[in-house]
Parts: structure tokens; C-alpha cells; sequence
């Protein structure tokens, strides 16, 4: 029997506990309230003003049933609002308010810092290889996830 300590699902989930604790002290730390997910949204919503929810879960690779209460969060903090699509009256499109794109530019240094602390047992050369290695093993497994990232068309 392999040990787990040997397994990439478990190395991955160990990664992902040390990443979220590592992002939420830095971010704490900065004096922001904000989750890893609410941040990749608001980072998304800028990069894309007027995406609506359905397009931001799959940018994001999060589950369409769940984006909801994510926006809803941000929506509460003050930093996005949600209108109706000028194109789809049934669909809701997103945009940074004033507050979101402050907080998204000020949160910046801390979100920098988190990177740098969960990868701090590696060399630089080391970081750039997992990261690649990472981005090649999350597009080849992308379609498996139950909330594949999907590109933006257009």
C-alpha cells in the first residue's frame, strides 16, 4: 500500500490547506475580510466588467450553484454590484464598485505576500518549476473537475 505522504491527491489537498491558511493570515494580517474565492472573483469581475455569474464560475472554475452566495458576499461588502444584462433580462451582469476596485488594488501586497509564504520552502527556480508543473497538471485534468475553467468566448 503507497503512503498517502507519496500521493498527489493528498500532497494537493495538504497544498490547498496551506494555501487558503497562508492567504487568510496574510489578508487578515492587511486588515481585509476576504476568502481566496471571493478574491478570484473580484480579480476576475475587473478583468471582465459585465460577466455574469454563470461566466464568472467558469473563469473562476467554481460550481455554478454556489457562485451565487460568492457574488452575494461581495455584493453585501459593498464591492460589486449585480444589474440586470442589458442583453439577457433573465441574467445578472457584475461589476467592481468604486470600494471593490480600491480593495482589489490595496489587497494586492498581502495577496503577494501569501504567495510567496506558502511556497516559501522552495527555491525561486524550484517556485517557477511547481507552478508550471501545476498549470500542466490542472489544464490536463480540467475537463475531470466537477467546475472545469472555462474561457471567455469573444
Amino acid at each position: 500500500m503507497e503512503d498517502p505522504k507519496n500521493m498527489p491527491g493528498h500532497l494537493a489537498r495538504r497544498f490547498q490547506q496551506i494555501a487558503v491558511a497562508c492567504f487568510v493570515a496574510e489578508v487578515e494580517k492587511a486588515g481585509f475580510d476576504l476568502t481566496p474565492v471571493q478574491y478570484a472573483a473580484l480579480a476576475a469581475i475587473a478583468a471582465q466588467p459585465g460577466i455574469d455569474q454563470i461566466g464568472l464560475a467558469g473563469l473562476i472554475a467554481y460550481d455554478r450553484t454556489t457562485i451565487g452566495g460568492v457574488v452575494d458576499r461581495l455584493v453585501q461588502k459593498g464591492f460589486v454590484v449585480r444589474e440586470e444584462s442589458p442583453i439577457d433580462r433573465r441574467a445578472r451582469v457584475l461589476t467592481l464598485t468604486p470600494a471593490g476596485k480600491t480593495t482589489l488594488r490595496a489587497i494586492g501586497p498581502a495577496v503577494a505576500a501569501a504567495q510567496r509564504t506558502m511556497l516559501r520552502g522552495l527555491g525561486a527556480q524550484e517556485r517557477r518549476d511547481l507552478v508550471r508543473l501545476l498549470q500542466k497538471a490542472v489544464a490536463g485534468g480540467n475537463a475531470l473537475s466537477r467546475a472545469p475553467r472555462r474561457e471567455m468566448a469573444g
